[in-house]
């Protein structure tokens, strides 16, 4: 009896965090292995904070771990240590904060034989919440499916199935919205539209945490980034600081960049990375000034013909991983 006391005693939830209540998010050492591995990791010490407002942008290419830790927020797998907390509530399986927080993960199963309207419907019914809370005509309104609501699903375009999910996922108008690749199937005025309902949404005083490889799109709807690689955390801060900070440089030379050039600066001391792109050599430091860069770049008879701030996110995203392809 002592033993099982104890066990039971150990599973239970961490009590809450009241400093926390107010914060959508809070990721600390959060770390998972791939199953059946000793040292392969999915996730790898990873810790953010996200603020109410924000729209944050989960980047990184595939195998950085982004699926897995969205999974790990939504309860649906456990982290093999670290800590996930929503508005100061430890996550568990089936923790009842999990009920502020909608989510599009790897897509949504609909049965194909009713109509969207009623899938939706009965998804709310599942949750135990009052009809009057569901809040289904805004969630409507926003997935713009007009008459298909009333088709089968089975006659959705990807496109179509792909709305469907994001209005299921806000129903009930959650305080902190998931999202998974929610542009895959749109096309490009769809894509606008949905970049603009997670400004807005955002902007009435919710959150909104969205997985992307469109980096464009990202740009444009997302206030802050968090950048993995292989699992683990490469960059998080707002937009601008990302994409505009001076620990991005581009760097011109007469003629073109080799790959023996972006080889010997990526090596040099205080270098976290060079990249060469069409226009150029991106360099991200890590310790060393963009005066100490030139001064390097002078030293090996680099034929500068520039050396600036960095401001795409495409290029800060490809110096952040290395050049490893999204």
């Amino acid at each position: 009896m002592l033993l099982l006391l104890t066990a039971r005693r150990r599973a239970a939830a961490p009590a809450p965090d009241p400093a926390l209540a107010e914060v959508p998010l809070k990721i600390t050492g959060l770390t998972k292995k791939y199953a059946k591995s000793v040292d392969r990791y999915a996730v790898r010490d990873l810790s953010f904070r996200v603020e109410k407002g924000q729209v944050l942008g989960l980047l990184g290419p595939n195998g950085a771990g982004k699926t897995t830790t969205l999974r790990m927020l939504m309860g649906l797998i456990t982290p093999d240590s670290g800590e996930i907390r929503v508005f100061g509530h430890a996550i568990r399986p089936g923790s009842p904060v999990l009920s502020r927080v909608g989510s599009f993960v790897e897509g949504a199963g609909f049965l194909p034989h009713l109509t969207g309207r009623a899938n939706l419907d009965l998804y709310w019914q599942a949750t135990g919440r009052p009809a009057e809370d569901s809040r289904m005509e805004e969630a409507l309104e926003i997935a713009g499916l007009g008459d298909a609501l009333e088709r089968a699903v089975r006659t959705y375009s990807q496109g179509m199935r792909q709305r469907l999910a994001i209005a299921q996922a806000m129903l009930g108008m959650p305080d902190l919205l998931i999202l998974d690749e929610p542009t895959n199937g749109l096309d490009p005025p769809q894509i606008r539209e949905m970049r603009d309902v997670m400004i807005r949404y955002a902007a009435a005083g919710r959150t909104v945490i969205v997985s992307s490889h469109l980096l464009s799109e990202v740009e444009q709807s997302c206030t802050h980034l968090v950048v993995m690689d292989r699992g683990r955390l490469m960059q998080a801060g707002p937009v601008a600081e990302i994409t505009g900070g001076t620990d991005t440089l581009l760097v011109t030379v007469e003629g073109e960049v080799s790959e023996a050039l972006a080889e010997k600066v990526g090596a040099l001391p205080g270098i976290g990375s060079a990249v060469r792109t069409d226009e150029g050599l991106l360099v991200r430091l890590d310790g060393a000034s963009p005066g100490t860069l030139i001064g390097e770049l002078v030293r090996l008879d680099v034929q500068l013909t520039g050396v600036g701030p960095n401001r795409r996110l495409e290029d800060a995203f490809l110096t952040l991983i290395g050049g490893s392809s999204a």
